[in-house]
């Protein structure tokens, strides 16, 4: 199947640990994933481990069904025994793994081995040393238990970046990764009038985000009056209560509002200056494509893995300890109003050129039909 619909007919499963926030930027990739692939014509099967907030996250897949699969034993495992039949009687032409160090990994093996059909993984960024060096021995196991055998079935395991290829070599041994970037939410319209001195920043609550080392650089950057840094997310109990000590220490200009979703979410993005991403790992972060859709400039570290926005002058670069990160919030909240501009339509560039939906989407259609093809014609 050729032109504007080459996954015409095709059945692609998404398999996924959460299908819902609890997922974090991996979820809202999902949700991306699925509407791309009903824009090529195919039918996208959402396959997950249910919990809290399934129920009510589901709309976020429109049209596109989900299958939810009880975990049995620790979450952090997801031992959901359901899931493998769930995705046999499913008829996948093609199934996409997102994420790893789960149970699922070893049910899309499964599935893989069974069915000869083609076979995806998108790590997401897990294979990110800061990650890997965490819970080795739990990670030790996933390795001999499911995960190298996986991903020597898999028909391409999938980078986000050149960075993120090169961890998949290390780990895996695969020097064929396919190498495609998350498609940004579509770009909006550009708005000229002046923004709030607001920083934002959005997503989860995690070390990895370096979030006490922000709030302790905004207390000591060079800020203009009324600046605020406001810090929406959500995260485990023992994150949070982190966050909020070192909350108690900065003045009333830093802000904790707890997650935030749609309207909400968009709201912060289209009144913010800047939105700020002092992560010590990432994959590919969604809250900077979105930031970029909306406009909005961005503070972040090179572990964002996205160079494209300092090389086109939509971001700066930021360090990770307090100091670095004072320094490059006091440079970005400096700038005038044309400075800032320049650095706006370059992030709105690069959200409506290469991150934009029809950019990626034509990129994967062209990944998914090709395998499925020759497997049909076997």
């Amino acid at each position: 199947m050729t032109g504007s619909r080459p996954l015409e007919g095709r059945r692609i499963g998404l398999l996924t640990a959460s299908a819902s926030r609890q997922g974090g930027g991996v979820f809202e990739a999902v949700v991306a994933q699925a509407a791309l692939i009903r824009n090529l014509g195919g039918e996208a099967l959402v396959f997950a481990l249910e919990d809290e907030d399934s129920a009510r996250d589901r709309q976020r897949f429109g049209p596109s069904p989900v299958a939810l699969a009880q975990v049995m034993g620790p979450r952090q495992i997801g031992f959901a025994p359901s899931l493998l039949s769930s995705l046999i009687a499913a008829e996948l032409d093609c199934l996409h793994l997102h994420g790893i160090w789960m149970y699922p990994s070893r049910t899309g093996f499964l599935w893989a081995k069974q069915t000869g059909r083609p076979y995806f993984i998108s790590p997401h960024g897990m294979l990110d040393p800061w990650i890997t060096a965490r819970g080795r021995w739990k990670k030790a196991l996933a390795r001999a238990g499911y995960e190298r055998a996986g991903w020597a079935q898999a028909t391409a395991l999938h980078a986000l970046t050149v960075r993120e290829a090169g961890d998949i070599a290390r780990e895996a041994g695969r020097q064929d990764s396919l190498v495609i970037p998350n498609a940004g939410p579509e770009a909006q319209a550009m708005r000229r009038d002046e923004r709030t001195n607001d920083v934002i920043y959005i997503g989860r609550v995690h070390p990895k985000k370096n979030l006490v080392a922000l709030v302790e650089g905004w207390m000591l950057a060079q800020r203009p009056d009324g600046a605020r840094l406001r810090i929406a997310g959500w995260g485990a109990e023992q994150d949070i209560a982190d966050l909020r000590s070192a909350l108690a220490k900065a003045d009333p200009s830093v802000e904790f509002l707890g997650p935030v979703y749609g309207e909400a979410k968009q709201a912060l993005l289209d009144s913010a200056r800047f939105m700020v991403l002092p992560s010590h790992s990432e994959g590919l972060p969604m809250a900077v494509l979105e930031a970029w859709a909306a406009a909005t400039p961005v503070v972040m570290t090179a572990e964002c893995n996205l160079p494209e926005g300092f090389a086109a002058g939509a971001a700066l670069e930021c360090g990770y300890d307090r100091s670095a990160i004072a320094a490059a919030l006091g440079q970005a909240l400096a700038l005038d109003q044309t400075a800032w501009m320049r650095m706006a339509e370059a992030g709105h560039s690069l959200a409506a050129g290469p991150f934009s939906s029809a950019a990626i989407a034509a990129r994967w259609g062209e990944a998914y039909a090709k395998p499925i093809g020759e497997c049909a014609a076997k």
